[in-house]
């Protein structure tokens, strides 16, 4: 797939748009992120699988452990061919001063309504960092 400057723009909007529905607990805008089968893996934070738009509607009203805020970082999007995949960070403000960060994996497409997540993994550490010799003598901060 040759993805154009326009699906690009729309598919980097999506990490914006999802932080912004989770903060002001706007669900309409959240079911416009993700497709009506969509997987959220979030096994990566100790929690679970949510399985379709309803579950993960249902799972952020009821059971979710939400930040103060999410802040989107580091975003880009990877044309594999058949498949595109949206990568994004996110610093998070959890209250009392506290502040934590994950990684967002998701693979996205194109549908008549628009670009929507088919599928997002989430983990506490980037899932392809390896350990370089600064990481493992104490020097990296």
């Amino acid at each position: 797939m040759a993805l154009t400057l326009e699906d690009r723009l729309d598919i980097m909007e999506i990490p914006g748009r999802y932080g912004d529905a989770i903060d002001d607990r706007n669900w309409d805008k959240l079911r416009r992120i993700f497709t009506p089968d969509a997987v959220f893996d979030l096994t990566g934070v100790g929690s679970r699988v949510l399985d379709g738009i309803d579950d993960i509607v249902a799972f952020m009203e009821e059971e979710a452990a939400h930040p103060r805020t999410h802040m989107m970082t580091n975003i880009y999007v990877d044309d594999l061919g058949d498949d595109v995949e949206l990568r994004f960070r996110i610093v998070a403000l959890l209250g009392k001063g506290k502040t934590g960060t994950a990684s967002y994996y998701d693979r996205v497409v194109k549908t008549d309504e628009g670009w929507r997540v088919a599928h997002r993994e989430t983990t506490l550490r980037r899932r392809d960092k390896r350990n370089a010799k600064v990481d493992l003598d104490g020097t990296a901060l």
